[in-house]
């Protein structure tokens, strides 16, 4: 630690080894920096204002300059809140104001050690992630419930892991539930347990996901697809902590921590009464937003990388992307968001000739291949044929065409002196595809004009409500981005 004397700070830290920790402290910058080299810091406390005139922005420009890349944290007074916003720039980690009690820095310090060892599967290099991740940390040394929005493929999942791993309960379960991937007819049986005979088919008692997750934490995926019969009873056993499975009237008491996702606008949904008010109060006390990957363009080219080396084939040699490949993953707009990526980055190491990805081994739908070297006759074969079965997102697909019935062929559509048959060999439709083109064009004129509202739509489409869901979990998968079609 590098602070000037203060009689309530020293007060403070004089008895912060009582807490589990050892405090070092160092009397000037030069001090400091020696001090950094003679031994590996688990943290380091640096003053908002020095002195001399100079901040903490320029102490953790110095400390990185001489090769500490460990966590920083800044003590600072009321007045001096500009120069804490400076050094988080900088790269500070988190702050403390003065005055401050044994507890606040005992809770940084386990803070800033549990991040370092729930971080390694996180990527944030932009700036708005590392904001993101701080707040993360400080809402997981709590219980309070977490209401995670965004983009689908934005990471929504990932970030409540960190958030489970970063927090007391860590060592316990960790239990997600995906509310649109099952069956409505199921989803009581699966989140809240049955008894023995408690329905048919119900040949042994199962316990939910609610006792499952006893002692950790439950997220609650694609949150408001939950009916609304479910909603009130969900809401009920998280205000007394306590589920009956169906078919029991014993009460089984309940210590978890309630994370909760969704990608839809749920202050919307319980505007137009499609979620409970009271429930939404109940998740969103710490809200959190996960940018679309389009926002946050210096994550772009760290995730692909990251995405990169966990689908390497054990034992390949290492591969890395070429310049033109970087500026092509920049340049693109990513309306799959994390998820596309990670397609993307499986599609190009099954199309690489070696151990450097090009710009044409993307696929990237709509972009121009960018040449790079001689490329040969099979090569482009290969490319034609993945980009054709390659989903495309609606941005980039062609304008609709009426089609004829099949058998006819007009003599429009036919060159002159060239039968149907002949014709049709050089270029063949894809019935298939079109179908599908087809159908995702249907569903979101329907949603439209029902103004999204999914129970409305699947009865004017004659499908059932759990169907509409799985149809939209086929567009989000395939890169299509549901919600911005939907807008437009």
């Amino acid at each position: 630690m590098f602070h000037p004397q203060h009689p309530v700070l020293d007060s403070v830290l004089a008895g912060g080894e009582a807490q589990g920790y050892q405090l070092t402290r160092a009397t000037n910058v030069m001090n400091c920096l020696c001090q950094l080299d003679s031994k590996a810091w688990d943290l380091l406390l640096v003053p908002a204002c020095l002195a001399d005139g100079s901040e903490a922005s320029d102490v953790i420009a110095l400390a990185r300059r001489q090769g500490y890349n460990g966590p920083i944290a800044v003590l600072s007074e009321l007045s001096h809140v500009s120069q804490v916003s400076q050094a988080l720039q900088m790269g500070a980690t988190d702050y403390l104001l003065i005055p401050f009690g044994h507890t606040h820095l005992a809770q940084l310090v386990q803070r800033i050690m549990q991040t370092k060892q729930s971080s390694s599967s996180v990527v944030a290099e932009a700036a708005q992630s590392k904001q993101l991740l701080q707040l993360a940390q400080r809402v997981a040394q709590t219980d309070a419930s977490v209401l995670i929005n965004g983009e689908s493929g934005t990471g929504k999942e990932v970030l409540a892991r960190f958030i489970h791993d970063a927090s007391p309960r860590a060592k316990a379960p960790f239990v997600a539930i995906n509310c649109a991937a099952i069956p409505e007819t199921m989803i009581e049986s699966i989140l809240f347990g049955h008894t023995k005979g408690a329905f048919t088919g119900a040949a042994s008692a199962q316990p939910g996901k609610l006792e499952v997750a006893n002692g950790g934490t439950l997220l609650l995926d694609e949150i408001a697809e939950l009916p609304l019969a479910l909603q009130t009873k969900l809401l009920r056993v998280l205000q007394e902590k306590e589920v009956e499975r169906l078919g029991s009237h014993q009460k089984i008491k309940l210590d978890i921590r309630v994370l909760a996702a969704t990608n839809q606008n749920l202050e919307k949904a319980v505007a137009e009464g499609r979620f409970r008010a009271d429930l939404y109060y109940r998740l969103n006390v710490f809200p959190l937003c996960c940018a679309s990957l389009r926002d946050r363009p210096d994550d772009i080219i760290p995730l692909a990388e990251h995405l990169l080396d966990r689908h390497m084939m054990p034992g390949q040699a290492s591969t890395h992307f070429t310049d033109s490949a970087k500026q092509a993953l920049k340049a693109y707009s990513w309306p799959g968001n994390v998820r596309e990526l990670e397609n993307i980055i499986q599609r190009a190491l099954v199309m690489s000739h070696g151990c450097l990805i090009r710009a044409q081994d993307l696929l990237l739908p709509g972009q121009p291949v960018v040449s790079e070297s001689v490329v040969s006759t099979r090569d482009v074969v290969l490319t034609d044929a993945v980009a054709s079965s390659t989903p495309m997102p609606i941005e980039h697909a062609a304008p609709e065409m009426q089609m004829p019935e099949l058998g006819e062929v007009s003599s429009e559509q036919s060159p002159a002196g060239v039968s149907p048959s002949s014709a049709g060999t050089k270029k063949r439709p894809n019935l298939q595809k079109s179908r599908k083109q087809a159908e995702f064009n249907t569903i979101i004129e329907t949603l439209r004009r029902f103004n999204g509202h999914r129970s409305k739509t699947a009865q004017e489409l004659g499908v059932s409500t759990r169907a509409l869901r799985y149809k939209l979990q086929t567009m989000r998968e395939q890169g299509l981005d549901v919600e911005q079609m939907l807008a437009s």
